[in-house]
């Protein structure tokens, strides 16, 4: 079973993790499989309103709206969604957004017109597959909310494998009263108002298979207005549970499936002929099921039917003939109790595998019946609105399941178990499972309660005592020798790792004073803030360091002054700054820096002698990030206080800007005492130890196709600029994409030039065919166009 954890945290929330909860949840018997996000990661997107609405002028199939997003200022969107219309409450994308996949969104024109952000449909946030348009929100949903936050999306799916046995735990409920109990705290169901029988409209109902069906519960709702949207809450609490919302009237006996564990099913009351029958199916008898599957009935197939045929087959499947339709208007509710040895076996006989017969199959509660139609029949009302009529309940005593009793010897426990539980310690423990426990000596005498139709002997329930107590609590008789192995993150590099990295590119590490001149300081990071030591060891060590920078530039000129040609540095440490938030108002950050200079290389008869420069610098600083895994790391050039213009670059990782790369300014080489231009980088230590770690991709057995494409664009426009937009425009067959020419000259016009890229596609499902590669390289082309206005070059 699958189910979200917010959701069962509003009915037992114990102070534990997620993962302490299903490894709780694991050790008493209901095996976790999985842990998975309910959504993908995705930033900056925001509830909106659509404000206004129109046909674009250039394209018959968009539409260009203006968006509230509460920022103060319409946004302009360009939008293809059919359901898009004035006053319908969005999902705003907004520029800077990243969505599922990496796709980022930028500042666009489309036909022509300015298009600031996107209008998210459920595909592209990663919630569902399939849409129809874009998401639509309740009129009440607050503007400019962030749509996680909204929808509770920090929300985890947890994955249950049950036993057979354990069919009580199917259900929210279930597993709540589990987590209480292996928590000791109480359980909080959700409250609702019963529905009052406003009309007399009723449905007799047979039990013509009392052994099958003992109990049989029916009621009508009329007037139902199944065009209504099931509530987004509902929608979605179904989604993080696996399944898909189809129709109000569906999604509302699924939630109560889910919610506590029973089963509904509900028919079109205008399509019922008469009075309900729970009978055995006549030999030969065919029915239509939902899926539009005509089935040929035996005589062990239980079915309900009215006086002129089979409506379903009970516990199973519905049928066509009596499924509720977008034109249905009157309901009729059924609620009912089929014994497990009805049901077994029957979907398979037919190929069928539902969410009902799961459960019936492995047994419900015999007396849950009733507060799953009123449940239900309270959610029909508020969401469908409608007229419900009295319940009526048709019961064979003599057939339904009677509570057991069973006696529990304390000798017996402790024979079995191999130590002694104290009894009180016993007696909680039945109690918070909802036994009742009647304490003798010696012995507890124990009343099953009715959902837990699992338990008939002594065993059983010392099982149950086993696993609430603990397994891990019961210590083994044999003697074991213990080995511990040290916890150890795979994703987490080592900060030796990283400096031998730099060592094996000619790096010397350094350990620098975290005291530095604050003169120095304020020349590189203009006017920015530092610490400065009430009794500083001498005027030149008085300031906390804003950088490594300091530090390493004087290490550097000390060493040129003792002719050292061929220099380069790497230290790790603190940086301090100010910050008023943090504890003792300093934030102390760990930095990974380094400083170059001089000859590229040794002297050597087979190597131009030459001295560092930028790329050198770039080149050692890619290297680093490679071995260590980082790969989503691109350099934007920009300006810094403390580098030449020009020659200096800000590192981001992803959209963190995580350090700097460059050449230090001329007007600082004086002031520290160099005689040789340095080249220095910085980057944040936590933003280059973490990596993803490696995962196993299936590897195409189709060929490849390159296709070659030369451009011709402003000379200003970054090669790296374009190769990123191509990769992010969602072509799932681009497999690499390479600059290998770069072209300025002849045949060019005066401030453009030709860059050439090998495009690289391949399917891992198919051979692609021409007219689907053709197809990539205008879409190629078309967003160089766009984006770049790029051309083709002749």
């Amino acid at each position: 079973m699958k189910f979200s954890e917010n959701w069962l945290r509003t009915w037992v929330n114990p102070d534990i993790s997620s993962e302490a909860l299903s490894e709780q949840l694991s050790m008493a018997g209901l095996e976790v499989d999985g842990l998975e996000p309910v959504a993908a990661d995705f930033h900056t997107v925001v509830v909106g309103k659509v404000v206004e609405c129109g046909p674009h002028p250039d394209a018959d199939k968009l539409q260009v709206t203006k968006v509230d997003v509460g920022d103060g200022e319409l946004l302009d969107i360009v939008c293809g969604a059919p359901n898009c219309r004035k006053d319908l409450m969005v999902v705003v994308a907004k520029v800077g957004a990243v969505l599922p996949g990496d796709f980022k969104i930028k500042k666009a024109k489309l036909r022509g017109h300015p298009s600031h952000g996107m209008l998210c449909s459920f595909k592209e946030l990663g919630l569902i597959d399939d849409h129809d348009g874009i998401i639509e929100l309740p009129s009440d949903a607050p503007i400019g909310k962030d749509y996680r936050d909204y929808l509770g999306l920090d929300d985890l799916s947890i994955d249950i494998d049950l036993t057979p046995n354990r069919g009580d735990c199917l259900s929210i409920r279930g597993i709540a009263r589990e987590v209480g109990v292996l928590n000791n705290i109480d359980v909080t169901e959700p409250t609702f108002e019963t529905v009052a029988a406003t009309l007399e409209d009723t449905r007799a109902i047979h039990l013509d298979a009392p052994n099958g069906c003992p109990r049989y519960l029916g009621r009508v709702v009329k007037n139902v207005d199944v065009k209504q949207q099931t509530p987004l809450w509902m929608s979605e609490k179904l989604r993080r549970s696996g399944i898909r919302s189809i129709d109000p009237v569906v999604d509302i006996t699924n939630y109560v499936l889910l919610e506590l564990g029973h089963p509904m099913h509900a028919f079109d009351l205008d399509r019922v002929q008469g009075d309900i029958h729970v009978r055995y199916a006549n030999k030969g008898e065919r029915l239509t099921l939902l899926d539009e599957q005509e089935v040929k009935l035996d005589d062990d197939v239980l079915v309900i039917a009215d006086d002129k045929q089979a409506l379903a087959m009970a516990g199973v499947y519905g049928g066509l003939d009596s499924g509720v339709t977008e034109g249905s208007q009157h309901i009729f509710l059924e609620s009912a109790f089929f014994a497990p040895d009805a049901i077994l076996g029957k979907a398979r006989r037919f190929g069928l595998h539902t969410d009902a017969s799961h459960r019936y199959e492995r047994g419900v509660d015999p007396e849950l019946q009733r507060q799953a139609m009123e449940r239900a029949t309270q959610l029909l009302v508020e969401i469908c609105g409608g007229e419900a009529g009295p319940i009526v309940e048709a019961k064979s005593d003599e057939h339904l399941p009677k509570p057991a009793d069973v006696t529990l010897r304390a000798a017996r426990l402790s024979s079995v178990l191999g130590i002694d539980i104290e009894t009180d310690r016993v007696t909680e423990i039945l109690k918070r499972l909802g036994f009742a426990v009647q304490v003798g000596e010696g012995q507890w005498q124990v009343q099953v309660p009715t959902y837990r139709f699992d338990i008939a002997i002594e065993e059983d329930l010392i099982e149950e005592v086993a696993r609430v107590y603990g397994y891990n609590n019961i210590q083994a008789a044999a003697p074991a020798a213990q080995l511990r192995m040290r916890p150890q993150q795979e994703a987490l590099i080592s900060t030796h790792r990283l400096v031998d990295a730099m060592i094996e590119r000619g790096y010397q590490e350094a350990i620098t004073y975290s005291f530095v001149d604050p003169k120095h300081q304020a020349a590189l990071f203009d006017d920015s803030a530092s610490l400065t030591l009430p009794h500083p060891i001498s005027v030149e060590m008085s300031s906390m360091r804003l950088s490594l920078w300091p530090g390493l530039l004087n290490a550097l000129a000390h060493n040129q002054k003792r002719q050292q040609s061929v220099l380069a540095f790497v230290e790790t440490g603190l940086r301090f700054v100010p910050d008023e938030q943090a504890e003792n108002g300093v934030n102390q950050q760990p930095m990974f820096a380094g400083v170059r200079s001089g000859k590229a290389f040794g002297e050597h008869w087979s190597i131009d002698d030459r001295n560092v420069d930028f790329y050198d610098v770039k080149g050692d600083v890619e290297a680093l990030l490679k071995k260590s895994g980082v790969d989503d790391i691109r350099f934007v050039a920009s300006e810094h206080t403390a580098l030449h213009p020009g020659q200096s670059a800000a590192i981001y990782r992803g959209e963190r800007c995580i350090g700097f790369i460059g050449a230090l300014h001329p007007q600082f080489e004086k002031a520290f005492g160099l005689n040789q231009r340095a080249f220095v980088f910085e980057l944040e230590l936590d933003a280059i130890n973490q990596r993803s770690i490696p995962t196993a991709q299936p590897i195409s057995r189709f060929p490849s196709i390159r296709r070659d494409l030369a451009i011709v664009l402003d000379e200003r426009i970054a090669a790296g600029e374009v190769l990123t937009t191509l990769k992010n425009i969602g072509v799932n067959q681009l497999i690499d994409l390479n600059l290998f020419d770069v072209y300025q000259g002849e045949n060019l016009p005066e401030g453009k030039r030709s860059l050439a890229l090998s495009v690289t596609l391949q399917d891992n499902e198919k051979t692609l065919e021409e007219t689907e590669i053709n197809g990539i390289m205008e879409r190629l082309v078309s967003t160089l166009q766009s984006e770049f206005d790029a051309t083709l070059r002749d």
